[in-house]
């Protein structure tokens, strides 16, 4: 009876999660066609220019895109990056998702069968990761209701990698060893010189 119940409470807190606990990502159609600059593999650091270009699927039916009034590119972490990192989780639920946590450019929706494109620098704060681009289509209560993305479902191909920047620099690191070695040196010196100036006032 017990575990009936539990059972029952587990299927309701689901479906109140679904009803109630924001839009799925499962619901969403793919209906925008995406494309990044960086080519698969490729390394980048902070300050390089990544070039992003969006659009609608244009062999999709007329009017499929009447809801959409924002648009929103993402920078989203791939599986490998992912891997044992709770803060960078993938949930189905978007209120709770963790995949897309850098945003690249928010701009209006605009629907043309020209593709529209943002030149991004990448920023210091995004950390050392594999990643790849993603945009969300929103309607004008702020709600996702479609999306496009650089890889394919299983989030595979097309990843790039992104090295962030310690804050450290070479020169920086042998100007402080040489530092401590004179510290070292000096100290050793100062010792040597007040052990010989007690020795001689010992003699006199």
């Amino acid at each position: 009876m017990a575990s009936r119940i539990l059972v029952a409470s587990i299927l309701v807190f689901s479906l109140l999660e679904t009803c109630y606990g924001g839009v799925q990502f499962s619901t969403l159609k793919r209906t925008l066609l995406i494309n990044a600059s960086p080519k698969p593999g490729e390394l980048l650091k902070a300050g390089d220019m990544v070039t992003v270009t969006w659009g609608l699927n244009q062999s999709l039916p007329a009017g499929i895109d009447d809801e959409y009034k924002n648009l929103k590119v993402k920078l989203c972490y791939a599986p490998i990056s992912q891997k044992d990192r709770a803060w960078r989780k993938t949930v189905n639920n978007l209120s709770k998702d963790k995949t897309c946590q850098f945003t690249i450019v928010t701009r209006p929706y605009k629907a043309s069968k020209e593709n529209q494109s943002f030149k991004w620098a990448i920023e210091r704060d995004v950390p050392t990761a594999t990643y790849f681009v993603r945009a969300y289509a929103y309607n004008s209560a702020g709600e996702e209701v479609a999306f496009g993305q650089t890889t394919d479902s299983k989030k595979t191909t097309y990843l790039f990698d992104i090295q962030a920047i310690t804050g450290r620099h070479p020169s920086l690191d042998i100007a402080s060893v040489c530092f401590s070695a004179f510290s070292v040196v000096s100290l050793f010196g100062f010792f040597f010189m007040e052990k010989r100036k007690a020795k001689i006032s010992q003699k006199n």
